[in-house]
């Protein structure tokens, strides 16, 4: 009983204040997930992706967005979760990602946007530890609502530094002239 609540004393030390705040949660397969609403732009209905010859597999293309050429990930793909035909209620969130060479908009595709939900910092967990053969840096926490469990991601660590450039490339080079 007492490691027990030594698990417990010491959890309750830790601090996740600084991962608390608003989630827009949405779903990929049967997991929920969040990201920081300030990253969110906008979310938009699904809507024809051009696709772009000799990208990755998770790179479904760019979208035009009332004249800015926003690259386009599948979530799905990039997580290795089996791809789906896009539904009515598959949506684009355009988020803004902070890289190495500055603020690029990019479009996630996600199956559909759940809700907006707050989360304080007792209802944070850390980030589960799978070894050194997974890399899980681009979970923030596991946040816990209503019995519910929420993975909350840092879309900045999504794709690797490598990844992001060939995102960025793909934009520069799509853009309108």
């Amino acid at each position: 009983m007492s490691e027990m609540r030594g698990e417990t004393d010491q959890k309750a030390g830790m601090n996740y204040g600084h991962l608390a705040g608003k989630y827009l949660t949405f779903k990929l397969d049967e997991e929920e997930y969040g990201l920081d609403i300030m990253k969110v732009q906008e979310i938009i209905g699904i809507m024809p992706v051009t696709k772009v010859p000799r990208v990755p597999e998770y790179v479904r293309g760019v979208i035009n967005l009332r004249g800015r050429i926003i690259p386009t990930i599948e979530l799905r793909a990039k997580f290795g979760i089996e791809s789906v035909e896009d539904t009515e209620r598959t949506c684009i969130i355009v988020v803004e990602l902070q890289t190495e060479k500055g603020k690029v908009n990019m479009g996630v595709i996600v199956d559909e946007v759940a809700e907006v939900m707050d989360f304080n910092a007792d209802s944070i967990d850390a980030a589960p530890e799978f070894g050194t053969a997974l890399n899980t840096a681009f979970i923030l926490g596991i946040g816990i609502v209503k019995g519910s469990v929420k993975i909350l991601l840092d879309l900045d660590k999504v794709l690797t530094a490598q990844e992001m450039s060939h995102v960025e490339t793909i934009a520069q080079t799509q853009a309108p002239a």
